[in-house]
């Protein structure tokens, strides 16, 4: 069981301990939930009410908040940045470096850095390269020409095809198949002809990519994943889409092919973007968002039929609750009407 204190967790976080530097942690846990041993945050004001009771070893605070707490804090700034970074302290060790699994296939050429970590039954076809730190986990395979950068983690069952790039510090969860086809057919009149994929996949430094995500390899160029780009569970990027940093995209979301997402953007979940369009920077969907059209004004958006400012949309949703009622009043003031300009 790891163990620290709460000067040692101040240090790590650059907080101020408000209380007993000494006393001791060894999990994280919830307000409501936490016992004497274990570290709590507030970051969201309506969890307040739970402050009070909690029985937490310490909580991290703003300090403002120190006075709202009778036991020990950690007090910075950011309390939810803190319990991210915190996080990362009492997570599961990751496997040994430098353990290759007997049973992993390596093709002949491949370049794999003596720090690496392959699980059992990968598979690396001619080309690849691994960079030092990189963790491939069991039954992943990486076919002909992928190179992975330092530091990266592939979850068990990921799937690479040719020549996909990955960069530094990444994280793609079991299931995720990257560099797939695209999806690209000509009518022939009575079938289909199917359209070679010639591009690539690149995906830059620091992104994270969800459990049974899927993206394509461009068809002309190169499909493109942002630096620090956030990608849930579940999603589908078509061929030849590119992706903005630090742009974060929620579980069900597709995008179809050759459209190009700005940086800092945010996309609800069940959010449907369609094909060849552009979507500034900074702009925010809320879950099931349709956007059917081009972007080019920062901001939240929301839709139930067609792309609206946020607070727009929010007038017309009360509206559609009362159309059967205004519907019946027209035909009732119609009716009146019909019978006031009807001649005796």
């Amino acid at each position: 069981m790891k163990t620290f204190t709460l000067g040692e967790l101040a240090t790590y976080l650059g907080a101020e301990v408000h209380g007993n530097p000494e006393h001791q942690i060894t999990e994280m846990a919830s307000l409501e939930k936490a016992t004497s041993s274990q570290v709590s945050f507030l970051s969201n004001p309506k969890f307040l009410p739970y402050l009070k009771n909690s029985q937490a070893g310490a909580v991290l605070l703003k300090p403002d908040q120190a006075a709202e707490f009778s036991g020990n804090s950690l007090l910075l700034a950011n309390p939810y940045l803190g319990f991210a970074k915190l996080s990362h302290l009492f997570d599961d060790k990751k496997p040994p470096a430098g353990v290759i699994h007997p049973t992993a296939s390596i093709a002949e050429g491949a370049e794999i850095d003596p720090s690496a970590h392959l699980g059992p039954y990968v598979v690396i076809e001619a080309g690849c390269k691994i960079a030092a730190g990189v963790i491939i986990g069991a039954h992943s395979v990486l076919a002909e020409g992928c190179s992975i950068g330092e530091n990266t983690l592939l979850h068990p069952r990921v799937t690479l095809y040719r020549r996909v790039e990955i960069g530094k510090n990444c994280i793609i969860h079991s299931g995720a198949v990257l560099g797939c086809d695209g999806y690209g057919f000509a009518p022939t009149g009575g079938d289909w002809e199917k359209i070679a994929q010639l591009g690539n996949l690149i995906i830059a430094d620091q992104v994270e990519i969800g459990a049974n995500t899927a993206i394509d390899r461009g068809a002309l160029g190169n499909t493109v994943i942002g630096k620090d780009v956030k990608i849930d569970n579940l999603v589908h990027l078509a061929h030849n889409v590119k992706v903005g940093e630090h742009t974060a995209i929620t579980a069900q979301v597709g995008v179809a092919g050759s459209t190009t997402i700005g940086a800092n953007c945010m996309f609800g979940g069940n959010s449907g973007i369609a094909g060849h369009i552009e979507i500034c920077d900074g702009v925010q969907v809320t879950g099931m968002g349709m956007i059917t059209g081009s972007v080019n004004k920062p901001g939240v958006y929301s839709s139930g039929t067609g792309l609206l400012p946020s607070s727009n949309w929010r007038k017309s949703a009360v509206r559609f609750r009362q159309l059967e009622e205004l519907n019946q009043k027209v035909k009732s003031l119609e009716t009146q009407l019909r019978k006031l300009s009807s001649p005796e």
